[in-house]
């Protein structure tokens, strides 16, 4: 069902819990009874604006992600389906809707070469599970597979349903600050441009802000791989191994979908390839993308070393 292994350290995809400036949960209670909050419903839609909320959303329950087009007939048939066995499940896990017509960016991310294609985020690393519309037990059956993957991760959060009270002692969250409240409105509209601006005067009122750092390493990268088609941006990187621009759109288009390893060796074959007063952008760039995918990740310390053997 996934190349995910159980029990890795499951980050992939880009994680925009740090423009909000909040600390991690903590671990839900392995009962799976653990409260989740920021879930709109069991069933929504979901667009390449708002998805930066279900990469959030997927540290505390397992979100399914139904790629679908109007125009598609098979579509029709499997929707349904997974509405039907999500609800059943109680808000052990939710669906998150995706029109690829009207979201290419997240059509492109997800790699959805046809549809309907069905992948699950667990902790924001995407999980892939089935292409085509499938009968109803085999989905039941991909599902509880998802789940004993997701509990093996530490992601056994509920969604409250329609009638259950919702805790009344719930910690409020602290307001952000100013300048990071703004960024993070700008992202959720899809403002990146404006969203920049906004960290980049917070680092100039505070140089070190570590979380303005994380936030403008990150909408950068959403930045430039919005709008960038990314069937023309591999044939252009695989037409041109050595042409450094072409390789580092690729390798921003790997992080954005998961595909960290891969963007980091990408990035790291390039940099031994190039003569060492051609590195400087390369090296820049994989700073940056260990800063967005994080300095603890188990694939950015694999990558370090690797730069740094390279550097030394």
């Amino acid at each position: 069902m996934s190349d995910v292994a159980p029990g890795a350290v499951l980050r992939g995809a880009v994680d925009l819990s740090a423009l909000k400036n909040r600390p991690a949960a903590p671990a839900p209670a392995s009962d799976g009874d653990a409260p989740v909050s920021g879930a709109p419903s069991l069933v929504f839609d979901v667009t390449d604006a708002s998805f930066g909320q279900v990469l959030e959303l997927s540290k505390q329950v397992p979100v399914v992600v139904d790629l679908w087009a109007e125009w598609c007939g098979p579509c029709k048939q499997l929707s349904p389906i997974l509405e039907k066995v999500v609800v059943e499940l109680g808000g052990r896990l939710v669906l998150a809707k995706v029109d690829v017509d009207a979201n290419p960016q997240l059509s492109q991310a997800f790699r959805a070469q046809s549809i309907p294609m069905v992948v699950a985020l667990v902790a924001g690393q995407p999980v892939p599970l089935f292409t085509g519309a499938v009968p109803e037990e085999q989905v039941r059956q991909v599902f509880a597979q998802l789940l004993e993957l997701a509990a093996q991760n530490g992601v056994t959060g509920r969604v409250p349903v329609e009638g259950e009270d919702e805790p009344a002692d719930a910690p409020e969250e602290p307001p952000l600050p100013p300048l990071h409240q703004e960024a993070f409105d700008a992202i959720e509209s899809g403002d990146y441009a404006r969203a920049i601006v906004a960290y980049e005067k917070a680092l100039k009122e505070n140089p070190r802000d570590e979380e303005a750092q994380a936030g403008l390493a990150q909408v950068r990268l959403l930045d430039r791989v919005q709008g960038v088609d990314l069937a023309a941006a591999r044939a252009t990187a695989a037409d041109a191994p050595a042409d450094v621009a072409a390789q580092l759109v690729v390798a921003d288009l790997d992080v954005v979908g998961g595909h960290v390893d891969d963007a980091f060796d990408r990035l790291l074959d390039l940099f031994q390839r190039l003569p060492s007063d051609a590195r400087g952008p390369v090296q820049e760039r994989l700073v940056e993308l260990f800063g967005v995918v994080g300095v603890t990740d188990a694939r950015v310390v694999r990558a370090r070393g690797r730069l740094t053997s390279l550097l030394f």
